[in-house]
Formats: C-alpha cells, sequence, structure tokens
C-alpha cells in the first residue's frame, strides 16, 4: 500500500469517527443530519431540486421526498426560477435558518468542549491542517 492510500485510510477513519460524534452530539434536535446538510445547501441562495440532489449524492425522487418533509415543517419554501419560470427552487425559510443556527451552535459547543482537552501544541497542529483539509475538499 503507498503512503498515500495508508495516509487516505486513516483518514477516511479519522473524518467517519468525528462525523458520528458531531451527529450524536446533535442527536436531540428537530432536524436530522440529512436535513441539516440540506438546510446548509440552501443557506446562501436557492437551488434546484436537481442541484441539491446531486450535491448530495441522491436521486432526484429521494431529494423530493426530503425537501417534501422540510416544507411540512416549514424549514423550506418552494419557488421558480427567475431565468425559467418551469424551474422550481427550494429556499430557507427563517425557520429553516433558525434551525441550522441551533444545531450549528450545538456543533461548535461540542467541537470547542473537545478541543479543550488538546494541548496547545495540538490544537496549532489542527489549525495549520485546516486549510490543507479544504483544499481536499475543494478538489
Amino acid at each position: 500500500m503507498s503512503a498515500s492510500q495508508t495516509l487516505a485510510e486513516q483518514l477516511s477513519a479519522s473524518l467517519r469517527h468525528l462525523v458520528l460524534l458531531l451527529r450524536r452530539a446533535v442527536a436531540g434536535q428537530p432536524v436530522t443530519s440529512q436535513q441539516y446538510a440540506v438546510l446548509g445547501s440552501l443557506e446562501h441562495r436557492a437551488r434546484r431540486m436537481s442541484e441539491l440532489a446531486e450535491e448530495h449524492a441522491v436521486h432526484l425522487p429521494t431529494m423530493t421526498v426530503q425537501i417534501n418533509r422540510m416544507e411540512d415543517a416549514g424549514l423550506v419554501a418552494r419557488g421558480s426560477d427567475p431565468s425559467d419560470a418551469r424551474v422550481r427552487t427550494v429556499e430557507l425559510t427563517e425557520e429553516g435558518r433558525a434551525r441550522l443556527d441551533v444545531v450549528r451552535q450545538a456543533r461548535r459547543a461540542f467541537l470547542a468542549a473537545r478541543l479543550e482537552t488538546l494541548t496547545p501544541a495540538e490544537q496549532e497542529i489542527l489549525a495549520r491542517a485546516l486549510p490543507v483539509l479544504d483544499k481536499l475538499g475543494r478538489s
């Protein structure tokens, strides 16, 4: 196994563990982790259903079911694309934005508490690694 493959395996395991911890940290919230991810995708602008499905690697009918549930809960609203009235878009409602903020705050509080268990040197290493992780996420 190459060094890159070994590192990929280790990084994958670490990220999986961290994601599971974050999910548990917000387990009592009224928003599921899948809904949280979709709400985050809508934070800055309305999106087409097909864009959301592609971004979240699900089929369009699956995303439609998810959006229907979130619409019923008042978290999102449907609109139309100004450039093509036939296209339906989805956007955050104020309630959706509020729920997104609550989950984010809970996640940040959880991470802050975990970060406090690290030494200053470990925190510095992590801070220096963040741009590299961001680069991986944008590739």
